[in-house]
């Protein structure tokens, strides 16, 4: 058996890019296979110069590109949009890229195409060229099996087969004996464009399906229940326990403010409130608001992170303007972007207030640090209910607008449960633990490539 050459096609947003090339580095430096990371032109400039200059690209992990179709005016936070334009875009350059690359290298052609959720399309690119295909899955492995268990749930009247929204006899969706039941809303194709989303995805999970593997990074003891009724899906996690690059996958895109690290060494242990939204959410000038009070109101040191080009980022003139005049942050400290994983294994750091995406879950999970939940769309509703009520490890906010008081009060209650510190602690022991299998799972696949 030869080196398996993988074709890693992420959607391009850096929710799919950076776990994607985060798997890469474990194949390429862990594992030697050789790595073709396919990204957009759009986010190829920033890859590559980045990786110049931290080293990796390699001979064994390259970088090529195609245009996604994404005009630069329009608005790249339309999913819809995104989505549709990639696929007609990119469907009929892609089987002349692969040409190419396997022209470059006759004696190690691509062996395997890996896609990410909204990219199914490319799996059947490769598959119509004899090439194997791979899921690699962002999000939950309960999220993936409730996109898997939607024409089930069409048959049983449970949902309507047009939007996904629950038809009035079901007011709770419960996918098995070994899932927690959750309230509509928490199904990850709910969302402000759900007829949209939901269509996409009805015919997206059957294309998926022709993969034979879909990789989670999950493990057996986090979703046991997922596991039980998808029999395709391989739980490869805890994949941050294998980084093997001084620089995260997120900061070739965002750069990370590494000063925040010199300031959390100047806190006391177990201290400082961290903020943290994500790559892709924008809260509403109300919301910012009354978090921005809130954080002033709890007199505890805070790490907050505000994207540029959201609420409160940097006006022309280079000051917070949007800031409420009543805000003073004089015990916090504001960044960009913050280099996640060595913050959340900080010392310093008491708790997580996120919005519960996949990536964040698992590291929060992963560093043993308790969670304030505020989810706000899609698979972020379902991570809360495991955080809260399966895991035990968090607490966390109703919908609606948050107003600084329950802020402060929810992060002091937070703080002072040392049964959700403990339970924290136990988790981070057997998550840690769990790399083994998820280990002996990837040589499986990694196996299975090879043939």
């Amino acid at each position: 058996m030869g080196i398996p050459h993988f074709l890693a096609i992420p959607y391009p947003i850096l929710g799919h890019m950076n776990p994607l090339l985060q798997f890469c580095h474990v194949l390429a430096k862990n594992h030697g296979c050789k790595i073709t990371f396919l990204s957009s032109d759009e986010h190829f400039k920033k890859l590559k110069k980045a990786a110049s200059s931290s080293g990796m690209e390699s001979e064994m992990m390259r970088l090529v590109s195609l245009p996604d179709g994404v005009d630069p005016n329009d608005d790249r936070s339309d999913q819809g949009k995104v989505i549709l334009t990639t696929r007609t875009t990119m469907v009929d350059m892609l089987p002349k890229l692969i040409e190419d690359v396997n022209g470059m290298d006759c004696d190690n052609k691509i062996t395997c195409v890996i896609v990410t959720k909204n990219m199914g399309w490319a799996l059947q690119v490769a598959l119509n060229l004899g090439i194997k295909g791979a899921l690699f899955w962002p999000a939950s492995a309960t999220a993936l099996a409730s996109f898997d268990s939607m024409q089930t749930l069409i048959h049983q009247g449970i949902i309507d087969s047009q939007n996904g929204l629950p038809t009035k006899e079901h007011k709770e969706i419960h996918l098995s004996s070994n899932l927690p039941k959750m309230d509509p809303s928490a199904m990850p194709w709910y969302c402000l464009d759900n007829t949209f989303f939901f269509l996409h995805m009805k015919q997206e999970i059957q294309t998926l399906n022709q993969a034979q593997w879909w990789l989670c990074n999950t493990t057996s003891h986090l979703e046991p229940g997922a596991l039980s009724i998808s029999p395709k899906v391989l739980p490869i996690g805890p994949l941050m326990a294998d980084q093997t690059t001084s620089s995260s996958s997120s900061s070739l895109i965002l750069k990370e403010d590494e000063t925040c690290l010199e300031w959390l060494d100047q806190q006391q242990p177990r201290s400082v409130v961290y903020v943290s939204f994500g790559s892709m959410v924008s809260i509403k000038p109300n919301q910012f608001k009354e978090l921005a009070l809130g954080l002033d109101l709890l007199n505890k040191p805070f790490l907050w992170v505000v994207r540029n080009g959201i609420n409160g980022c940097k006006n022309n003139n280079g000051n917070y303007g949007l800031y409420p005049d009543e805000f003073h942050g004089s015990k916090g400290k504001i960044v960009n972007w913050a280099p996640q994983k060595k913050v959340l294994n900080h010392p310093a750091i008491a708790c997580f207030v996120s919005h519960c995406g996949w990536n964040s879950t698992i590291e929060g999970v992963y560093s043993g640090v308790p969670f304030l939940c505020w989810p706000f769309v899609s698979d972020q509703l379902m991570n809360k209910i495991y955080i809260c009520d399966v895991w035990k490890v968090g607490i966390g906010f109703e919908k609606g607008l948050i107003l600084r008081e329950e802020i402060k009060k929810k992060v002091e209650m937070l703080l002072g449960d040392e049964g959700i510190n403990e339970r924290c602690l136990r988790l981070k022991e057997i998550v840690i633990k769990n790399k083994q299998e998820g280990q002996k799972n990837l040589n499986e696949f990694i196996n299975w490539a090879k043939e």
